[in-house]
């Protein structure tokens, strides 16, 4: 069975000697990695994190958020991206999705501000980019920050541009075992506002300015004062190395399955009347999965599982769980969740979809 996921790690030559090196805690590969990363989005302002879910709580300590603060999320999206959310004490506040896309319905966004709306958190599905524009003017329109979720869309392009550089106030990502690049583990925030990069330099690394916080005996200085709580979120050498070496190879895989992508796009047109691309003409996805829209779920699941490639509707709508205290009925997640099938895109295996063995 071809899988939907699977890990890339590439040859790691000079990890032994990073592991016996002393050095071990985020420095020269750490900021090797972010300084790759930035060349490749087109921005300036970009960090690396432990995790994506300390990348969430740091970008929202950065906004200065408090429990109790409203956040419009969407509930199609993974778990991993909505329950940080909730565990920062925000309450989240489900919009409804286009059923076309997967992605925010920006009318949907607009009915659901309140007085205590404090951010529209901007899930990209599956890698597909959703209303980038319409949602940034909301967020402007009504002085909310917005926060642009592209936990499995790292390479997407909207507009031509990468996600991370579309003019959104903050961008996530995640670099765990089954995103590109992945470093076992990690995650980035790219911020818009210098302000808030500076803040969320510190509140990364426990409130600490390490340029004052040595004295010039390398005592920690009495002088370097600690005003503002923070988290131990810096990404250590080893997972560093992993992502600059990923990185090396990140256009190859990304290549890789846009072809792969090519294929799917050429054998539906033959083959299928009742499936439907989520891509819009802005839009390059990642081709993380190959998502489309059919009547026929369950039996399209089937139809490919049955040749080898394993068919999933990937996430579970985030609404039918009891500890966002928010089970509100969306009929474009229910319509969506119905329609929605992901099969395998990566960069591991060639698409041969055209073979007649397959096709019979």
């Amino acid at each position: 069975m071809i899988p939907l996921y699977k890990p890339y790690m590439p040859e790691l030559p000079e990890l032994n000697d990073i592991l016996h090196s002393g050095a071990l805690g985020y420095g020269k590969w750490g900021k090797l990695f972010e300084s790759k990363l930035r060349n490749y989005i087109g921005v300036d302002r970009l960090m690396i994190t432990s995790s994506y879910a300390a990348a969430i709580q740091i970008a929202l300590s950065s906004l200065n958020l408090k429990p109790g603060d409203e956040v419009i999320t969407s509930p199609m999206s993974c778990l991993a991206s909505n329950m940080p959310l909730k565990t920062f004490g925000l309450t989240v506040v489900w919009a409804d999705i286009d059923p076309s896309t997967g992605t925010l319905l920006p009318e949907s966004v607009k009915e659901k501000i309140t007085s205590n709306t404090k951010l529209i958190f901007h899930n990209q599905f599956c890698g597909y980019m959703g209303y980038i524009d319409e949602i940034n003017e909301i967020g402007k329109e009504y002085g909310i920050p917005v926060i642009d979720d592209c936990v499995e869309a790292f390479g997407s392009k909207y507009k031509g541009n990468y996600s991370g550089n579309l003019n959104t106030d903050i961008s996530i990502f995640s670099f765990q075992t089954v995103r590109l690049p992945n470093t076992i583990d990690g995650g980035a925030i790219v911020f818009n506002n210098e302000k808030l990069y500076n803040a969320a330099l510190l509140i990364r690394d426990f409130g600490i300015n390490r340029s004052a916080f040595r004295d010039e005996n390398n005592e920690i200085s009495a002088q370097c004062d600690i005003a503002i709580p923070g988290y131990g979120a810096t990404m250590s050498e080893v997972n560093s190395y992993i992502g600059c070496k990923q990185i090396d190879d990140i256009d190859l895989l990304l290549n890789k399955q846009k072809v792969n992508a090519k294929q799917w796009d050429a054998y539906f047109d033959e083959k299928f009347h009742n499936v439907y691309s989520l891509s819009k003409k802005e839009v390059e996805p990642n081709y993380w999965v190959y998502g489309f829209l059919t009547d026929k779920k369950y039996d399209m699941m089937q139809f490919f599982r049955n040749r080898g490639y394993y068919a999933s509707g990937v996430h579970l709508n985030n609404n039918v769980y009891s500890v966002f205290n928010n089970k509100v009925c969306l009929h474009g997640v229910s319509e969506f969740t119905n329609r929605f099938l992901a099969i395998p895109c990566g960069w591991w295996f060639d698409n041969n979809v055209g073979m007649k063995s397959f096709s019979e």
